[in-house]
C-alpha cells in the first residue's frame, strides 16, 4: 500500500513538472513608452506677383557647415540673382572668403540665422534624422542666440529670421523663438533633398517653382551633385522671367504660427 501511494505521488509530481514546462512564464514588465513631441515642418509662401509669365520666387539656402559651394555662389553673383542665406556659426568660421562675397553684394544677399551648432530647435529630447535636438528651452535659446552673436561678430547685420537645423520644430519651441523676435523660415519647395539628390532631379524640382514659392537648398556641399542642379535651375528660372526676391523684400505667410 505504501509502495502504491509513493508511486502515485511520484507520477503526479512528474506530470505537474511537465505541464509547468509547457506554460510560458509571464514576460517581464516593459517600461512605459513615452511619445515624443509633435514635430512640424512649417511651410512658407511669399506674396505672389499674380502676373502671368512673371513668377515671384524666394530662393533660400542653408549653410550648415562644411565649405561654400562656388558653383552656386558664382551663379548667384554672375546672374545677379538675390537670395537669402541661412548661416551657422560653424559655417562662418570656415568660410571667410564666401562671407566676404556676400557682404560685398548687399543688394543680392540677405544673411539670416541658422543657429550656432546646427542643432534642431526642439525643446524636448528627440532625434531628427539622427541629430540630437537641443532638448530644453535653455538649449534652444543658446542655439538661436549663439548663431546671432556669431553673425554680428562677423560683421553681419542682426538677423530677423531663423531656420533651425532639419527645419523641424515642436510648437512650444516655435512660440519661444517667436517671442525672441524672430520670424521662422519654412519653405514650400524642397529643392535638393538636403543636398542628397542628383543634379537632374534637383534642377527639375527647383525649376518647377511657382509664383509665391519659397525654395530651400544647400550652399555648403561643393562635392555633391545637387549643387550642379541648383546652379542650372537658377539659370532656368531666370530664363523664364522669374522675379527673384529675398525674404526681407516681400510679405509672407507661414503656417504653425511661425510668422504671425
Amino acid at each position: 500500500m505504501n509502495r502504491l501511494l509513493l508511486g502515485s505521488a511520484l507520477l503526479l509530481a512528474a506530470v505537474s513538472s511537465a505541464f509547468a514546462a509547457e506554460v510560458p512564464t509571464a514576460a517581464p514588465a516593459r517600461p512605459a513608452v513615452t511619445a515624443g513631441p509633435k514635430l512640424v515642418e512649417p511651410h512658407l509662401h511669399i506674396a505672389r506677383s499674380n502676373v502671368a509669365g512673371h513668377a515671384r520666387v524666394a530662393i533660400t539656402f542653408d549653410a550648415c557647415m562644411g565649405e561654400a559651394d562656388e558653383r552656386i555662389v558664382s551663379t548667384l553673383v554672375n546672374e545677379r540673382i538675390p537670395a537669402t542665406i541661412f548661416v551657422t556659426a560653424r559655417w562662418l568660421k570656415r568660410n571667410p572668403k564666401a562671407l566676404a562675397v556676400f557682404l560685398q553684394n548687399p543688394d543680392l544677399f540677405e544673411l539670416e540665422n541658422h543657429g550656432e551648432k546646427h542643432i534642431p530647435a526642439i525643446d524636448k529630447p528627440v532625434l531628427v534624422y539622427g541629430i540630437a535636438s537641443a532638448g530644453s528651452p535653455d538649449a534652444v535659446r543658446e542655439e538661436v542666440e549663439g548663431g546671432a552673436a556669431a553673425m554680428v561678430a562677423s560683421g553681419i547685420p542682426a538677423p530677423h529670421w531663423f531656420r533651425g537645423s532639419t527645419a523641424k520644430y515642436d510648437l512650444s519651441a516655435i512660440g519661444q523663438i517667436r517671442a525672441m523676435g524672430y520670424r521662422i523660415a519654412g519653405y514650400s519647395v524642397n529643392g535638393d533633398g538636403g543636398s542628397l539628390l542628383g543634379a537632374a532631379v534637383t534642377e527639375k524640382r527647383i525649376s518647377s517653382a511657382k509664383d509665391g514659392d519659397v525654395v530651400i537648398s544647400h550652399i555648403n556641399q561643393p562635392t555633391h551633385a545637387a549643387g550642379e542642379g541648383v546652379a542650372r535651375a537658377l539659370v532656368d528660372l531666370k530664363a523664364k522671367g522669374t522675379e527673384f526676391v529675398r525674404l526681407q523684400d516681400v510679405a509672407d505667410t507661414g503656417d504653425d504660427k511661425t510668422t504671425d
